[in-house]
């Protein structure tokens, strides 16, 4: 049997043939939800397997299809998650699943082939409590596949080792997580005051008990982003708002790159407060060393755009130049007023139509 990595306290390790329980919050997926499913039912894991869809009250069909899926497949398993907020999905259907390994998939995201069964062997050979890999966003539309563009980029979402980390070792947090039955019951399941960054809040509990958290780069899934600049803005929003709230309690816990959008937002008031002034005094002087930052953001942006990873033709390029601003703007502009306001029922709708209910 392979040494458990030093450092930190050794996770549970069940049997091969122990079995293993997919999750997935559910709601508003038509467009993705089958094939999330097949490619999470194909994969190939010693002993039994089930998914359990937490499913959330859609205004598409995504609910029919669900019981289509389930009508076929006893492997499937359906419950209702009325509050519909991921945190309260996810801990409904770990509640009602049944094996020692649980796996969080996204209804917006596939499995890759084998991914199932290198976590497991990852869990075995570290010891770890939670494993995940990496992020790969992928498009179908230019809009889409310039927002996938930023996800994989360091500078779209600050460098996190699932956005393009290439090695192996402890993290912060886990991509969805592959995560030990065993563990999740001691330091509690995934807390329901948390609308966006559950994840991250529970691996903080699982690093504080001190287990290891573990990153994993041959694990791999695709996440389809948001389709429109709209629900891009409005999701990006509520995420960098329940940051701001993240911030309020956990402080020091925080990585300092979450800070870099709100410094982005506040060096581009600085500078406007500055060009204004500039402009009725009509002269610069040493004031304007206070564009810089801007200008240097600027500068990067079009660095990013214009370079290989702004995509092929002029028009990828113009995409990847303004969904990255987008992205960094609405996210800094949630975490500045949540981080004085708190995030109170800030909810992401962005995959809903014109509704502002709790959900995910």
């Amino acid at each position: 049997m392979p040494l458990p990595t030093p450092g930190g306290r050794d996770a549970p390790v069940p049997a091969d043939d122990a079995g293993v329980s997919f999750i997935m919050p559910v709601l508003n997926e038509a467009r993705y939800l089958r094939r999330s499913v097949a490619s999470t039912l194909s994969q190939e894991v010693p002993g039994p397997v089930e998914i359990v869809l937490a499913l959330g009250p859609s205004t598409d069909a995504t609910n029919v299809i669900a019981r289509e899926l389930a009508a076929s497949d006893d492997r499937i398993v359906l419950i209702e998650n009325a509050a519909a907020d991921i945190p309260v999905g996810l801990n409904l259907a770990i509640g009602a699943s049944r094996y020692p390994t649980i796996v969080r998939v996204d209804a917006h995201s596939e499995l890759a082939p084998g991914y199932t069964r290198r976590a497991l062997d990852t869990l075995r050979r570290t010891r770890a409590a939670n494993v995940g890999g990496v992020m790969s966003a992928d498009g179908r539309s230019p809009f889409q596949r310039a927002v996938a563009r930023a996800y994989n980029s360091r500078v779209g979402l600050g460098g996190g080792a699932y956005h393009g980390g290439s090695h192996e070792g402890p993290a912060e947090s886990a991509y969805l997580g592959v995560m030990r039955r065993a563990v999740l019951d001691e330091v509690g399941l995934f807390d329901e005051s948390i609308r966006r960054g559950e994840d991250w809040e529970l691996n903080l509990r699982i690093r504080r008990a001190g287990y290891r958290v573990w990153f994993d780069p041959t694990l791999s899934v695709v996440y389809w982003p948001r389709e429109s600049w709209t629900r891009l803005v409005r999701q990006f929003r509520a995420t960098g708002a329940w940051r701001g709230e993240l911030v309020r309690r956990y402080g020091r816990g925080n990585s300092l790159r979450y800070f870099a959008p709100p410094a982005l937002l506040a060096a581009s008031g600085i500078s406007v407060v500055t060009a204004v002034a500039q402009v009725a005094r009509r002269r610069g002087g040493p004031a304007s060393l206070l564009h810089l930052p801007v200008a240097a953001y600027a500068a990067l942006i079009a660095v990013v755009a214009l370079g290989r990873g702004g995509g092929r033709g002029w028009r990828d390029k113009a995409w990847t130049a303004a969904v990255l601003p987008s992205m960094h703007v609405s996210w800094g502009a949630g975490f500045v007023w949540a981080l004085f306001h708190g995030a109170r029922d800030t909810v992401d709708t962005s995959r809903l139509r014109g509704r502002n209910t709790p959900l995910p």
